[in-house]
């Protein structure tokens, strides 16, 4: 656990990446402000990296939303910062970490996460031991979940099945040495290179990924139905205690994917 920041401590900075199109989520309203328990999903997601431990956010907007988010960030617990994206995810993030460099106080950090806005229900504790490795002198950091789909590989006309036991799905936020993922990026940018996701530019220039556990409590908003799966386990999560993932987690593996339906209203249908 981190002690409370003062101005001899370097802050640990979120860039919060809420840039997204969100062509697969659809409607009018932009999934990043979509509500959730009331909230903007990305206050939420603000909300979960502050009580993990992260001091300050550098918010990557869309052209465009600036105000939208303003507003909807406008209560947050810990100072937010905007900064406008880029084209590509890979542009966004790059603009964050620009951002942190040039800024006279945010420059100090040394510790620096990067966490999609559209995983607003990460657990703090998760949040916690990113910051905890990476502080513990871990380059670069990322929570994984086990794959509990039986996964196929097409092969030409055919497929066959992936032995999933070996297999890890990969969350956010991801934690870095603020210098080496703002030279990754950098060299990535000069190269034209194309990462799926951050650790994997690390990688890609030698450096080691390391893993923690990761939470089911911190699923991807991609699709309508997935707000409303956020939902319910928000509210799970306030009835079993604040950010309390750990046990929420086994309440989920408790429920069949019935029980999800009905208490979603859908009746297994959207």
């Amino acid at each position: 656990m981190r002690t409370m920041v003062d101005e001899h401590t370097p802050p640990v900075v979120a860039v919060v990446v809420a840039a997204g199109l969100g062509t697969r989520f659809g409607g009018p309203v932009p999934k990043q402000v979509t509500s959730l328990t009331g909230k903007a999903v990305v206050a939420v997601a603000v909300e979960s990296l502050a009580a993990g431990g992260c001091d300050e956010v550098v918010v990557v907007v869309k052209e465009g939303m600036h105000n939208h988010l303003q507003l909807a960030l406008a209560a947050s617990p810990i100072p937010v910062h905007f900064v406008t994206g880029g084209d590509t995810r890979q542009d966004s993030v790059r603009n964050g970490l620009r951002y942190i460099a040039d800024d006279e106080h945010l420059g100090r950090a040394t510790t620096v996460l990067i966490h999609d806005a559209v995983r607003p229900l990460v657990p703090a504790y998760i949040v916690e031991d990113v910051i905890d490795a990476v502080e513990a002198g871990a380059v670069a950091v990322t929570p994984v979940v086990e794959v509990t789909d039986t996964i196929r590989q097409i092969d030409g006309e055919g497929s066959r099945v992936i032995d999933r036991s070996a297999l890890r799905a990969v969350q956010t936020p991801q934690g870095f040495d603020r210098v080496v993922i703002t030279e990754c990026h950098e060299q990535l940018s000069r190269d034209g290179g194309t990462v799926t996701d951050d650790i994997s530019c690390c990688e890609r220039y030698g450096h080691r990924a390391t893993l923690v556990e990761g939470s089911r409590m911190a699923l991807k908003i991609t699709e309508p139905v997935d707000l409303d799966i956020a939902e319910v386990l928000a509210k799970a999560a306030a009835g079993a205690g604040h950010h309390s993932g750990r046990r929420v987690g086994r309440m989920l593996r408790a429920v069949t994917p019935s029980n999800v339906a009905d208490k979603l209203g859908h009746g297994g249908k959207e």
